[in-house]
């Protein structure tokens, strides 16, 4: 038998939500701690000249400020217009950046009370966004590492509030709903009623919240949180749900921080509009998107992801750390 023919075969694994697929190259495997030894591009972490250092924090270990290079500005009219078969509007909105005050202690390192209170003003201000005039979705998000976007090493999130409802969100609430209709379901309910079935993906859990490595995981080490309880709003979180998500939220980066030695990574919440329609079958959720490799021409290409660990090797050794 040739080297070759002893590989194993990928897998093509089935996103439940959008019917993409992904590819689990099990054939290119790769050791769990290989990851953890890429070499990363190291952000200049010199506070002498950070616009964000010399913001007023008054004490506060976490604020937001208007972004000073914005996407969206807000304006009284969309001025909705057309130009030739193309439909074009004005870019209303708000762009906001939220801050925390050490230079260089990031989110991995926090407390989960410390946590907790960045989510306080994320909800903060997405409740304070959510009814200004054309504001259809709120986009809550993190880039930690220069490969992962992050043009500023002082640790940041931002929050973009804008007048119409992401493609990546679409499509997810039009699975959500394309389920719901077939199943009589939540699939997002089902996908967590089997991971605790299972238990082959699960890196941490608590009370009220799951963290896992997704089946049909995008990336290597993908993580996302999950809410046991159905809920379709982010922003509709109690104070004590805060808490268990705060620590489920902890867990998950500093997991990722300690097991793949810093990567940068993105974040972003995955929450139901608040454009006043029905998304009762929505159930919202945190991805956690480590840098873990490079889209090249098949996944450009093809739109088909490759990831060069299963997700169960990649959560028991989360489940370690």
């Amino acid at each position: 038998m040739t080297k070759d023919k002893e590989k194993s075969p990928s897998e093509l694994r089935m996103d439940l939500v959008s019917n993409d697929w992904v590819v689990i190259a099990t054939g290119r495997a790769r050791r769990p701690e290989t990851f953890a030894q890429q070499e990363r591009i190291k952000d200049d972490v010199s506070s002498r000249k950070c616009p964000f250092c010399k913001l007023k924090f008054s004490g506060k270990l976490v604020i937001s400020h208007p972004n000073d290079f914005p996407a969206f500005t807000p304006a009284d009219d969309l001025n909705e217009r057309k130009q030739g078969p193309n439909r074009i509007m004005n870019g209303v909105g708000y762009h906001e950046v939220i801050i925390t005050a050490d230079h260089k202690k990031q989110i991995a390192h926090f407390s989960s009370g410390e946590v907790k209170i960045v989510i306080d003003l994320y909800q903060k201000r997405y409740l304070e966004l959510m009814n200004k005039k054309f504001i259809k979705y709120i986009s809550i998000f993190h880039n930690h590492g220069r490969e992962a976007g992050s043009s500023i090493a002082h640790p940041h999130s931002q929050l973009l509030a804008i007048p119409v409802v992401d493609p990546d969100l679409r499509s997810s609430l039009d699975g959500a709903e394309a389920f719901y209709r077939s199943q009589g379901k939540c699939v997002y309910c089902t996908m967590i009623e089997w991971e605790l079935q299972d238990k082959k993906r699960i890196i941490y859990e608590n009370e009220k919240f799951l963290v896992v490595c997704p089946f049909a995981a995008q990336v290597s080490f993908e993580v996302r949180v999950y809410p046991k309880e159905h809920q379709p709003y982010f922003e509709k979180m109690t104070e004590e749900e805060k808490e268990f998500f705060a620590d489920a939220m902890q867990k998950g980066l500093n997991k990722l921080y300690k097991g793949l030695k810093d990567p940068a990574y993105n974040f972003y919440f995955h929450t139901a509009p608040c454009d006043g329609g029905n998304y009762d079958q929505y159930h919202w959720h945190l991805n956690i998107l480590p840098k873990t490799n490079i889209w090249a021409g098949f996944e450009l290409g093809a739109g088909i992801e490759i990831s060069t660990i299963e997700p169960e090797k990649a959560t028991e050794f989360l489940r370690e750390q």
